[in-house]
């Protein structure tokens, strides 16, 4: 079986809107329900290549519930505490906090950083020889529990 995800990336040159659904959130992604880890992971990878300007235009406003889990899993990522610190703010006073860049999601998004933050896949009991697929399932599992 393959999934296909849907994600449009339209611009270029500083005005490149990205917009993807369920794929990937602020501070999160997509609950697997069919596919892989390893498919879920290409996507993901595939996304992050993206310049980092790309506003990120995601289906749903989780960010906040997102960010709790992302410091739970990263705790010592000093960008991912600024941005979480400025999210509460954002939705205490009812703002919204989307659209994000992709430059932002590669700092502080742990379902982006799977194969790069030693903290988090230390945090979701990566072994090393994990690949970074199962790494990616693992921190999907950990946010499906939280």
């Amino acid at each position: 079986m393959v999934i296909n995800f849907k994600a449009y990336h339209f611009g270029s040159d500083g005005n490149s809107q990205l917009f993807c659904g369920d794929a990937l959130f602020a501070l999160g992604c997509g609950k697997m329900f069919e596919g892989t880890p390893k498919q879920f992971w290409g996507s993901m990878k595939r996304l992050r290549e993206l310049p980092d300007e790309t506003k990120v235009y995601c289906a749903h406003e989780y960010t906040l519930g997102n960010g709790k889990f992302a410091v739970s899993v990263e705790p010592n990522n000093v960008a991912l505490q600024a941005r979480f610190e400025e999210v509460q703010k954002l939705r205490r006073i009812g703002k919204p906090t989307v659209p994000s860049t992709i430059g932002e999601e590669k700092e502080t998004n742990p379902f982006l950083r799977a194969d790069i933050s030693k903290e988090i896949r230390e945090n979701v009991n990566v072994v090393p020889s994990d690949s970074n697929e199962v790494a990616f399932g693992k921190v999907r599992r950990a946010k499906d529990k939280f």
